[in-house]
C-alpha cells in the first residue's frame, strides 16, 4: 500500500509540471536578511518590498526574516546550503560583504551559489564619531591614530564587511592601526557603540549615520567614496582628507535566489522585481530616510558581481 500511496504522489508531482510564471507567486513569499533589525539592510529592505503585494507588482507579500550574525556569514551559510530554490524564499545580498567573505573562506558560499535578481542600492561607507567627541576631522582622527597605535577603537557591521574593507584601506593609507571592532548586531549594534561611547569612532554605512546624525548623535567625518554625497554635500571623501581610499566598500543591496531557482520564476522576479525598485513611492520613502538609490537590473547585477569578485581578489592580496 505504501508503494502505491508513493508511486501515486510521483505521478501527481509529475503532472504538475514546471512552476509556470502566470501562477506565481500564489502564496506569500520570505526574503531573508543577513542582518538584524533596525539597520539600514533591514530598513531598506521593508520600504523596497513594501508594493509587492500590489497588483501591478507580485501580487503577494514579502515578509522579512532576520537572520544575522557574523557579519552577514549566518543568514548566508544557511541560505546557500539550506533554503528551498522555488522561489518563496529570496535573500538580499551584500556587496562587497558576501564577496569578501567567500574569497577569504570559511563560508559555504560564493558568487556562484546565487543567482541575481536587482539592485535598489549603493550606500558608501562613512567614518563617524559621536556628537561629543574631540575629532572633527579625518586629520584629528588619524593623528590620534599614529601618536596612539592600535588605541583608536573604532566598530563596524562585522569581518570582511564593506565597513571593515574601509577601515584596513584607511589604515594601508594612513599608515596606522586602528583597533577595528566587528559588532554582533551588525549596523544598528555598531552605530549604537558610537553613540553610547563605547568605541572611539566607527565606520558604517551612510544610511545609518545620516540618520543619527540627523538626531544630532554623531559627527560624520568623510565618505569613502570617489565623490561627496548629495545627502551629504558637506562633508568631504576620505581622498579629499588625503587618504587614498575608494570606492571599494561601497555596500550594493539587492535581492537574490538560490542556485537551481527554476528559470521562469528567475525571469517573473527579475523583471517585476526592478520596476517595483524603481517606483516613485519606494523612492520618496528612501530618500526620507537618507537612503541612496542606486537600481540595476539583473544582468547589471551580475556583472556588478563580476568585477567586484577581480577588484576584491587583489585588494585583499595587497591588505
Amino acid at each position: 500500500m505504501k508503494r502505491l500511496i508513493a508511486g501515486a504522489a510521483l505521478a501527481l508531482l509529475g503532472l504538475t509540471g514546471p512552476i509556470q510564471a502566470d501562477e506565481y507567486p500564489d502564496r506569500p513569499i520570505m526574503m531573508m536578511v543577513s542582518y538584524g533589525a533596525g539597520g539600514a539592510t533591514d530598513f531598506q529592505a521593508r520600504i523596497v518590498t513594501m508594493t509587492a503585494a500590489n497588483e501591478d507588482a507580485l501580487g503577494a507579500p514579502i515578509a522579512i526574516i532576520n537572520k544575522p550574525g557574523a557579519g552577514g556569514r549566518v543568514g548566508w551559510n544557511w541560505f546557500a546550503t539550506q533554503a528551498d530554490p522555488d522561489g518563496y524564499t529570496l535573500a538580499v545580498y551584500n556587496a562587497p560583504h558576501f564577496i569578501a567573505q567567500a574569497i577569504k573562506g570559511g563560508v559555504s558560499y560564493d558568487t556562484d551559489s546565487f543567482e541575481p535578481i536587482a539592485n535598489w542600492g549603493a550606500d558608501p561607507a562613512v567614518f563617524v564619531v559621536g556628537a561629543d567627541s574631540p575629532f572633527n576631522s579625518m586629520a584629528d582622527a588619524m593623528a590620534y591614530a599614529k601618536e596612539n597605535p592600535g588605541k583608536l577603537t573604532v566598530s563596524g557591521a562585522g569581518l570582511f564587511v564593506g565597513h571593515h574593507i574601509a577601515a584596513l584601506q584607511i589604515d594601508k593609507a594612513s599608515g596606522t592601526k586602528m583597533a577595528y571592532i566587528p559588532t554582533a548586531g551588525g549596523g544598528a549594534a555598531a552605530m549604537k557603540a558610537v553613540i553610547a561611547g563605547e568605541v572611539m569612532a566607527g565606520i558604517n554605512n551612510l544610511s545609518d549615520a545620516y540618520r543619527a546624525q540627523q538626531a544630532g548623535n554623531v559627527k560624520i567625518l568623510a565618505v569613502a567614496d570617489l565623490e561627496r554625497h548629495a545627502f551629504l554635500p558637506d562633508v568631504p571623501t576620505m581622498r579629499e582628507e588625503g587618504l587614498d581610499v575608494d570606492a571599494s566598500s561601497v555596500n550594493f543591496r539587492g535581492v537574490m535566489v538560490p542556485k537551481g531557482t527554476p528559470p521562469e520564476v528567475i525571469d517573473k522576479l527579475s523583471e517585476t522585481v526592478t520596476q517595483m525598485f524603481a517606483s516613485e513611492e519606494v523612492a520618496q520613502k528612501m530618500s526620507a530616510g537618507g537612503a541612496p538609490i542606486h537600481v540595476m537590473n539583473r544582468e547589471e547585477v551580475a556583472r556588478m558581481w563580476a568585477e567586484r569578485q577581480q577588484t576584491l581578489k587583489e585588494l585583499l592580496a595587497g591588505l
